[in-house]
């Protein structure tokens, strides 16, 4: 049986913080960027003993389509539909540090995109790579929410839909039990969106959410664990003031 991935379950991510940062211009192309970083004070109180064993040093970069390449067999194993999704992430980038001697552990996944609606859910990318490299099915996959954005006039949308609501409520459980176990640390773990509009910014969906002083970005901070039992809660829509026409 396929070994999942489960984003709550890895220390990586419950105690690191999370950043997605936008850059969208005025034709609605841009560039979107996911940042994972792990936090090394509380991944020490997790590790406790284990955090002065650690003996790792990798750092990797490499593009989607390019790993489609070098897998080319497995690849072409795997059922139409399936490679049809992967070949969406051809352009995405990736870049993964471990360093247990200078404690930094990061993940960066970057895509250019020339719509809105043409960024694919690059929290998969990872897990979709090492689908290809050992011939996974995607049928076996046990993702629960599915990420995707839209740029329409003045109007930017950040989508997120529970497609499974069977195991997002495994992973709400897990997560509980990882708060009751590890209840009084305080830990860091935070999911931020950053967001940069080529126009000022009219109004936004989160009252949570902070804008700058040109009005033209803005950034919103959410618990990791809460966006991982409820992903709705980063959901949000952004409206620019109309385009200008002299």
């Amino acid at each position: 049986m396929k070994k999942i991935f489960l984003l709550p379950l890895s220390f990586l991510t419950i105690s690191c913080q999370v950043t997605e940062t936008i850059h969208l211009n005025a034709d609605g192309s841009g560039t979107i960027e996911i940042v994972g970083l792990r936090e090394e004070n509380s991944y020490m109180i997790l590790a406790r003993e284990n955090y002065s064993k650690e003996n790792v040093y990798r750092d990797t970069s490499y593009v989607f389509g390019d790993y489609i390449k070098k897998h080319h067999e497995t690849f072409s194993r795997t059922p139409l539909a399936d490679q049809n999704i992967f070949l969406k992430y051809s352009q995405v980038k990736i870049h993964k540090k471990e360093s247990s001697y200078e404690k930094e552990f990061r993940t960066t996944i970057t895509q250019n995109f020339q719509k809105a609606s043409a960024i694919v859910d690059l929290y998969k990318t990872e897990e979709y790579a090492n689908d290809i490299k050992n011939n996974y099915a995607l049928t076996a996959e046990e993702h629960y929410y599915k990420v995707c954005y839209d740029y329409n006039e003045n109007r930017f949308n950040r989508i997120v839909t529970i497609s499974d609501t069977l195991e997002q409520q495994k992973q709400i459980e897990k997560i509980e039990k990882f708060k009751a176990k590890n209840k009084g640390y305080k830990l860091v773990q935070k999911y931020v969106l950053n967001y940069y509009f080529p126009r000022k910014i009219q109004s936004f969906s989160n009252s949570l959410a902070e804008i700058s002083s040109d009005k033209k970005s803005l950034k919103l901070e959410l618990p990791l664990l809460e966006s991982l039992q409820n992903p709705i809660i980063t959901n949000l829509e952004v409206v620019l003031e109309p385009e200008t026409i002299n």
